[in-house]
């Protein structure tokens, strides 16, 4: 089931954006990272199925149940910091886009109009950087690299409390969202090359301190979490 709605999400994503840019055909997706989150209660390591080992630390805060992991709401721009409301996993280069077409998916339920779900590097890092982000409750997928900065907004709300599943796509030629297997939103424009040596972090910002930068923290359940990257035929 996990496996049908992310391959459903990735695919729709592509063929919609390659159809108006390069014409090139999406034959096979390499994992980078897996994480079920089935992990049971007072778990405090997320293990990645991929193969790769890229297991993360699981803040005291956040709360596995055997089946998802929990994250209580915590009001925005209200200090304190909380940095145990996270799930962090550490600097790997594949976790990084590079130059490459990219793609990470979730699978949540929130009733929050707010919270960055999963991000890699903020706002003005070296590098660029990424994120998933519910302003709102729409999701927004932003995308910040050498060549410059896509934001593409799901137009509908998703903090309905009913389970989703999300994926935010960066290609060379622009970056979409696909909300339960369908494309929603997309936009045109390079990104150029995305990479940093900040830490992947799960349930918000890992620099922050709530009154000059906000650490934006989800309030909901999370299924699952994956990163791929696409290899084609030309």
């Amino acid at each position: 089931m996990r496996s049908r709605y992310w391959i459903a999400a990735l695919t729709a994503s592509m063929v919609a954006v390659t159809a108006t840019s390069t014409p090139a055909r999406a034959v096979d997706w390499h994992t980078v990272a897996s994480w079920t989150m089935g992990e049971g209660p007072g778990s405090r390591v997320m293990r990645d199925g991929s193969g790769n080992g890229l297991d993360g630390t699981v803040g005291s805060e956040v709360v596995p149940s055997g089946g998802t992991y929990g994250f209580a709401r915590l009001e925005p721009d209200t200090p304190p910091a909380h940095p145990q409301h996270l799930v962090v996993v550490p600097d790997y280069p594949d976790l990084d886009p590079g130059d490459r077409d990219y793609a990470f998916s979730v699978r949540l339920r929130t009733a929050a109009p707010f919270g960055n779900v999963v991000q890699k590097g903020q706002a003005t890092v070296a590098g660029g950087s990424f994120k998933m982000q519910l302003p709102g409750g729409k999701v927004q997928c932003w995308f910040r690299g050498s060549a410059g900065q896509l934001m593409v907004t799901a137009p509908r709300p998703i903090n309905d409390r009913a389970w989703h599943t999300i994926s935010c796509l960066r290609y060379r030629s622009g970056a979409s969202v696909a909300v339960d297997g369908v494309v929603v939103a997309s936009k045109s424009g390079p990104t150029g090359t995305i990479s940093n040596a900040w830490p992947l972090s799960i349930g918000g910002k890992t620099t922050c301190d709530q009154i000059e930068v906000g650490c934006d923290y989800f309030a909901g359940e999370l299924d699952w979490v994956t990163v791929h990257t696409p290899a084609y035929a030309w």
